[in-house]
């Protein structure tokens, strides 16, 4: 590991583990491998080819679509020459990748030819390159410039869109430091070494994948990217590469506990299984716990702090001070501070009242490209960030998140928690998944509404849900309707897309 004093860029990184272990092996993906020392010859070449493109400090740079090392590359290689580079979410219908790639003002944008006529079809007029053999070429015949330029700490080197779940997504702004500052606390929290084997199978136009990936970096561990998904291959590749490492969204984690071999399979290699991005129905958790010894964490953040922002660790999930903390959020990471604050005034509200929850710490975004005001109204006097989510702490500084804001239900001037609701459904046995949204009403103003996937194909009876919902919370947070669905609209991370079931019931569905 890189001493306290080493420099926060992500470039004397990589030439540090290059030069300490240049034949060990840095990243695996499918069938291939580089060690460092061959990572860091392509990551050469490309900054060559991308400054032979006319590519500098402050310019930004693209990739596009499903992982692949070549999004790994162009990070390291942009950090290098000063360029910042942002990971295109391509699961983004047409006109929003039209949005993110002009609004970044993208120079260049390297793509996976599958959606290489995206592009075209949008008109984008600057450079694509194609991975494959014409990415190859182009390294191939770069020359590599001398050596790295030492970038500032608070120079950013990524740029990552929101998910746009409330509206147009914002790129926000992340630097050397805001990612070394994360690196250093959760790869020290879960244990990751130069010994690890850390996979990523998160897309990394999200935080959750991009960041997980360069703990490796941080601490000289293989490296292991997924271009998809697939539960019994994850489990594949755990037993044959001796995996250590990984974070997965709770959807996955309820599909793996439902493959029929899982207790036959040798998961003994893996120490650290990270979760998050939306809350895990405590029945998925349970059955977790009992299928695997590996340390389990639940993880809360956002793009804006790099990723992590409080955990509820190993010790939490087998043994808890108290229950309720698997329903928790866990404690601030180190060097994170966390603060709740009252909507109205702005200050900070006792352990367990309600209100804005505020984080602080190196890992705060610079800000949103060429958006000011925004990142006025996010980065608050004395660092602290705004993140528009709303829960407590409790006396043993354990965070619980309720809801976020745009999700709150106004019901005749009380404030109802969609995710209070939703955990109660979510205990149901009948119930898979759930979300909870607030309808138009001319009495209260609106009413929650209760969305249900079912478990099977058979609905379970609406009434007997009601009547399970009434003798858990007060009647008026309770659902005053209930529909069936097989699936929730959701965005590329697994979040629920609660302002599409808004807008479908707001086009005349039924109350």
């Amino acid at each position: 590991m890189p001493s306290a004093d080493s420099p926060t860029s992500v470039t004397r990184l990589l030439q540090h583990w290059a030069v300490t272990q240049p034949v060990t092996v840095a990243l695996r993906f499918e069938d291939r491998s580089w060690t460092w020392a061959e990572l860091l010859d392509r990551v050469r070449h490309l900054a060559g080819a991308l400054r032979e493109a006319g590519i500098g400090p402050g310019d930004r740079i693209a990739f596009l679509g499903r992982n692949h090392p070549a999004a790994f590359e162009l990070v390291l290689a942009g950090a290098r020459i000063g360029a910042t580079t942002i990971v295109v979410n391509y699961r983004l219908a047409p006109a929003e990748i039209d949005y993110v790639v002009r609004d970044a003002e993208a120079a260049i944008v390297v793509v996976r030819p599958e959606f290489a006529p995206v592009l075209a079809d949008l008109g984008y007029h600057r450079r694509v390159v194609a991975v494959g053999p014409e990415y190859e070429e182009w390294l191939a015949s770069a020359v590599p410039p001398g050596d790295p330029r030492d970038a500032d700490a608070d120079e950013p080197f990524l740029q990552l869109y929101t998910s746009g779940t409330t509206g147009v997504p914002k790129g926000a702004m992340l630097t050397h430091r805001n990612l070394a500052a994360h690196s250093e606390a959760v790869s020290t929290h879960i244990g990751l070494t130069r010994t690890s084997v850390n996979l990523v199978p998160m897309p990394m136009y999200h935080i959750g994948g991009l960041a997980w990936a360069l703990l490796a970096l941080h601490r000289g561990a293989t490296l292991i990217l997924v271009p998809d998904v697939v539960p019994a291959q994850l489990v594949d590749m755990i037993e044959t590469f001796r995996v250590t490492h990984a974070f997965v969204v709770p959807t996955v984690l309820a599909a793996l506990v439902e493959l029929p071999d899982l207790a036959e399979r040798d998961l003994s290699s893996l120490r650290g299984l990270a979760y998050g991005g939306s809350p895990i129905p405590l029945p998925v958790l349970r059955r977790l716990l009992a299928t695997t010894d590996a340390g389990l964490y639940q993880v809360y953040g956002a793009t804006e702090v790099s990723g992590v922002a409080t955990v509820l660790d190993s010790t939490d999930h087998r043994a808890p001070i108290d229950d309720r903390h698997l329903s928790s959020a866990g404690r601030p990471l180190a060097g994170i501070e966390v603060a709740i604050t009252a909507g109205a005034t702005g200050e900070a509200v006792p352990a367990g009242e309600i209100g804005e929850i505020l984080l602080r710490g190196e890992q705060v975004m610079a800000g949103y490209w060429k958006q000011p005001a925004a990142t006025t109204d996010a980065r608050l006097p004395g660092g602290w960030l705004r993140t528009g989510d709303v829960g407590y702490l409790d006396d043993d500084g354990y965070l619980f998140i309720v809801d976020r804001i745009k999700d709150m239900i106004i019901s005749g001037g009380e404030n109802i928690y969609a995710a209070e609701v939703e955990r109660v459904l979510g205990e149901h046995p009948a119930v898979s998944e759930v979300a909870v949204i607030g309808v138009p009403d001319e009495k209260w103003g609106e009413v929650p509404k209760a969305v249900v996937v079912p478990v099977g194909p058979r609905h379970p009876d609406a009434t007997e849900l009601l009547r399970f919902c009434r003798g858990q919370l007060a009647g008026y947070k309770c659902p005053k309707s209930l529909d069936f669905a097989s699936t929730l609209p959701r965005n590329g991370t697994g979040k629920i897309l609660k302002r599409e079931l808004r807008e479908q019931y707001r086009r005349g569905a039924t109350n």
